[in-house]
């Protein structure tokens, strides 16, 4: 027997104890035994591996005891009743397997490793995300579970040019991360930008997941605007691979990071398209409108009450009929943020008590400020209408850029008057032009204008998801 390979299962124990905490972590473990009187070590993790699965295959290996005379590394090699076997030669490979769920054999006479995929990740069940329900349409849901991510997406998407790439960054967490995109859809040139980002990330870990990724991958500074897309929604995501888009699934994180996505993107939801052509255009119509009302409401109306002279006959109605100890633009300052302070309190508070935080909040602090003289009645109308056109905004991310967005027209309004809030909408305007997301213009299909591509993000179609592709890729053909 050659030497090298002579006490190799001792040898592989003592790394693992000084570099791995063998022995100090309760849940890092080790079976010893002998097959044809050769040494064996299984190494696992107790949690991340199906218990089940190893009696099974350590049973299994009992049987093995007759082939004597062959060599005991490829004995178990062939004969395992696995789907997921292999053999690797590098030490780290293979205790970051470990780590990740992997069990490990180690046979003492072979200088390599069998590693059997037996991963049973703790998770809850697959159901519906609460910031995307529709009315019809399926109620399964990502988890934090990656390999049943995309086990859903391939349940939809059964084209054989699907491909789901994984890629591990972090120097000590080893995150999982999937790429998927169709191939030939997806422009190639996009899927190489993104492998060369995440090639280049030098992170100890990704503490946020799928969020601290993206710091990596798009750059995003302090532009308020999301520039990817989130879903946690197995459907939306199948639907935007067909469209030529790029899935970025990272493990544990239940939302699903979709690239590129332009302001449009953020605009659509799935109950659109699960309604006849006409109803989806009626409920997409309506969304624009309260999007913008969230946007150009609370500015327009400031800009009216403060100066009637520009208010229209029409609107003759518009200002406040009773005055109040602040000046309008404090009151509705005040107004905007304390919605933001419900919005954030809702989030922390326990489901039971939300309904009654919600009471408390519009009846009486509400009621009392307007008795009180601190808010006019119309702040509180507007202030609502905007913030109810912030919750039909189907992206979370967009909603809260867009209310950044109304604090600042609000604030170069008050401070200039009507060449404020034409600078303030003219700056914007030029900023979502000139923004970027994987060299895919912001604003496309308005900006560059694509007929066809407006008129299906105008009025919902019955064409499929093909016909709307983004430009970069729709001269890519799938073969």
């Amino acid at each position: 027997m050659d030497e090298k390979v002579v006490g190799r299962c001792d040898l592989i124990k003592k790394k693992m104890t000084r570099e791995m905490g063998l022995g100090q972590s309760f849940d890092l473990g080790i079976r010893r035994f002998h097959l044809q009187g050769v040494e064996v070590d299984l190494y696992f993790v107790n949690g991340l591996a199906d218990t089940e699965q190893i009696i099974r295959l350590l049973g299994n290996m009992q049987y093995q005891q007759e082939t004597r005379g062959l060599n005991v590394f490829t004995v178990l090699f062939d004969r395992l009743t696995h789907q997921q076997v292999r053999e690797e030669k590098d030490f780290t490979v293979a205790m970051t397997d470990v780590l990740s769920g992997l069990i490990c054999l180690v046979v003492d006479c072979d200088t390599r490793f069998l590693l059997i995929d037996v991963r049973q990740y703790p998770g809850r069940n697959s159901e519906e995300p609460d910031t995307e329900r529709v009315v019809r349409g399926s109620r399964d849901g990502f988890t934090e579970n990656i390999i049943e991510n995309t086990a859903l997406i391939r349940r939809r998407v059964r084209d054989p040019h699907l491909r789901h790439e994984i890629i591990k960054v972090g120097k000590r967490s080893q995150t999982d991360i999937c790429l998927s995109y169709i191939e030939g859809l997806c422009d190639q040139d996009l899927v190489d930008l993104v492998k060369k980002e995440l090639d280049m990330i030098q992170i100890d870990a990704l503490p946020m997941a799928d969020k601290t990724l993206e710091t990596y991958l798009v750059k995003q500074g302090y532009n308020p605007f999301p520039l990817v897309r989130y879903s946690e929604r197995p459907d939306v995501c199948a639907a935007h691979l067909f469209e030529g888009h790029l899935l970025v699934i990272v493990d544990t994180s239940p939302s699903v990071m979709i690239a590129p996505t332009t302001y449009f993107h953020h605009l659509q939801h799935a109950e659109e398209y699960r309604q006849s052509p006409f109803i989806g255009t009626f409920i997409r119509w309506i969304r624009f409108v309260g999007v913008f009302l969230s946007l150009f409401l609370v500015p327009i109306w400031y800009l009216f009450s403060e100066y009637p002279e520009l208010t229209p006959d029409i609107l003759s109605f518009v200002g406040p009929k009773e005055e109040a100890t602040l000046s309008l633009f404090i009151q509705l300052f005040l107004a905007d943020m304390g919605i933001e302070f419900l919005r954030m309190a809702a989030i922390h508070t326990p489901t039971p008590l939300t309904t009654a935080m919600g009471l408390i909040a519009a009846v009486l602090i509400g009621q009392i400020a307007i008795d009180v003289g601190l808010f006019v009645p119309e702040v509180i109308l507007y202030i609502s209408i905007a913030s109810i056109g912030s919750y039909l905004t189907p992206s979370y991310e967009l909603s809260i850029a867009n209310k950044v967005v109304r604090l600042m027209l609000l604030s170069v309004t008050a401070l200039f008057g009507l060449w404020g809030f034409i600078g303030g909408v003219t700056f914007l305007f030029l900023f979502l032009v000139t923004t970027k997301t994987f060299h895919v213009p912001y604003l496309w299909p308005v900006i560059p204008f694509d007929w066809p591509m407006f008129k299906q993000l105008v009025f919902r179609t019955s064409k499929s998801s093909q016909e709307a592709r983004l430009k970069p890729v729709k001269k890519r053909k799938k073969t």
